[in-house]
């Protein structure tokens, strides 16, 4: 089940909503919650439900074993044996089939491939699971003695299977003690028609842009009666489409994953500010996925290695886990690594050097390597990875401009306009303006209410004759 389906919209979400406000206690609405919550993840993944609950009781014993034998072995071994399994659950399920295809490759051997279906989510719940465990150790949260509560924390559908990854401490009074007011409903529906508005009035559109742009580098286009690859200005269009495309995508999930939270009484944090404004790649990654970024500062670069802590292997094991958490291929685990080694500059040329570079400059430099990195995450398959840097610096024998992509792009110029000027601070600093007097306040939510319906209503058209709409990190 996905949030940009009417089936959810209409029938799921309302039966949760009239299941919720109707009881009073919020040991009640918890569980109804909870109850919804495992609904919803068994509607895609029936048999994988066990596995989330599994991985919710290993992690409950092991918080107990932590409170009962603080600051001995016996804690230690609790918490050694929880993140063990927590990541033994994520490779089994998630690159166990990705070893056995390189060890063939390097071995030639010919290892069976596991066929094992990735559940949905698995590496959002299984991070937030692991920031609740660790913390617990570290002493910055209690440990959740109730079963169910801890349950509620991880299976809580809003942000289950596509993040932002909420950590236990983000949530941890609001489990008990938590109300819906007014406004948290206004806002929470706003936000969420907005993050639906991004995914079915934008990204669906902007991914059509890149299939007819991008596809695949096997297949060619014909100019006349030369056979040529895919032009620069295809090739450059194409992947700016795709940078924007998973902006939209992902971003409209938080929206809705934040909005929906909010009408429950749940304050999620932020998983995106406005990532292509940035001046540096440093300022990006805390601006795009923040959630993911801050998990991995966290829990990982100030881990010692080999006794102490050393900061730049720290940073290349950061990075390389970032792109790995992404999937089991090798264009990810060059994604991250790419990113790293931008970040490892910026750190050597130091803050301050960073910030006398004019700011034109540093925002091309910015989007350059921002979207080049696009270009590598989207292109799973090597070769394909390779012709792409080709086609960038015309190595392919390839024109600067094609008649197809011209058409392509001149025929979709207004979305990919509007797409690149709405995801700057544009809107948020025009509302921002409008609230700072009373009739202006009045006058935005006037405007609010009425374009929320409308938008409401263009999506719901645009997805009456749409089959499926899953989002891209549904894949992670």
């Amino acid at each position: 089940m996905v949030f940009s389906d009417l089936f959810f919209i209409f029938v799921f979400l309302a039966a949760c909503f009239v299941c919720y406000f109707a009881v009073p206690k919020i040991k009640v609405k918890n569980a109804v919650l909870i109850i919804f919550s495992l609904i919803f993840y068994a509607w895609g993944e029936p048999t994988y439900v066990v596995l989330l609950l599994l991985s919710a009781f290993v992690n409950y014993f092991a918080g107990l074993v932590i409170e009962e034998h603080r600051n001995t072995g016996k804690a230690k071994a609790a918490v050694t044996v929880a993140i063990v399994f927590n990541i033994g659950m994520l490779f089994v399920f998630k690159y166990t089939d990705f070893f056995i295809e390189n060890i063939n490759a390097l071995l030639k051997t010919s290892i069976p491939l596991t066929g094992v279906r990735l559940p949905i989510g698995i590496s959002f719940f299984t991070f937030q699971i692991m920031s609740y465990i660790i913390d617990c150790y570290w002493e910055k949260v209690d440990v959740q003695i109730n079963f169910f509560k801890l349950l509620l924390y991880v299976s809580l559908f809003p942000q289950l299977v596509a993040g932002p990854i909420v950590r236990y401490s983000t949530i941890e009074k609001e489990i008990d003690d938590r109300k819906t007011t007014l406004k948290d409903l206004s806002e929470g529906a706003t936000r969420f028609v907005v993050g639906l508005s991004k995914k079915v009035l934008v990204a669906n559109a902007l991914y059509s842009v890149v299939g007819e742009l991008l596809g695949s580098y096997e297949e060619t286009n014909f100019i006349g009666s030369k056979l040529v690859g895919q032009s620069l200005f295809g090739t450059v269009v194409g992947v700016i489409c795709f940078a924007l495309y998973v902006y939209y995508d992902f971003s409209g999930y938080s929206d809705m994953a934040i909005g929906l939270g909010r009408i429950f009484g749940f304050h999620f944090n932020e998983n995106f500010k406005h990532p292509f404004v940035s001046r540096n790649i440093s300022e990006f990654w805390q601006r795009w996925h923040i959630s993911l970024g801050t998990f991995f500062r966290d829990y990982l670069l100030y881990v010692p290695i080999f006794g102490k802590r050393r900061k730049y292997l720290s940073l290349f094991l950061v990075w390389f886990c970032t792109g790995f958490w992404h999937g089991a291929s090798w264009n990810f685990i060059i994604w991250g690594l790419y990113f790293g080694t931008f970040i490892f500059i910026e750190m050597l040329i130091g803050k301050k050097r960073m910030k006398k570079i004019p700011a034109v400059v540093s925002h091309i430099y910015s989007l350059l390597v921002i979207v080049i990195g696009f270009g590598i995450f989207y292109f799973e398959n090597l070769k394909d990875l390779g012709n792409f840097f080709k086609n960038l610096v015309c190595a392919n024998g390839n024109a600067l401009i094609d008649p197809f992509s011209k058409s392509t792009v001149l025929s979709s110029l207004f979305l990919i306009i509007f797409a690149a000027v709405a995801c700057t601070p544009i809107v948020p600093c025009i509302k921002k303006r409008l609230y700072a007097t009373s009739r202006g306040e009045a006058a935005a939510v006037c405007v609010t209410a009425v374009t929320n319906a409308a938008l409401l209503v263009l999506c719901v058209i645009m997805l009456t004759d749409s089959t499926n709409n899953p989002f891209l990190y549904f894949r992670f």
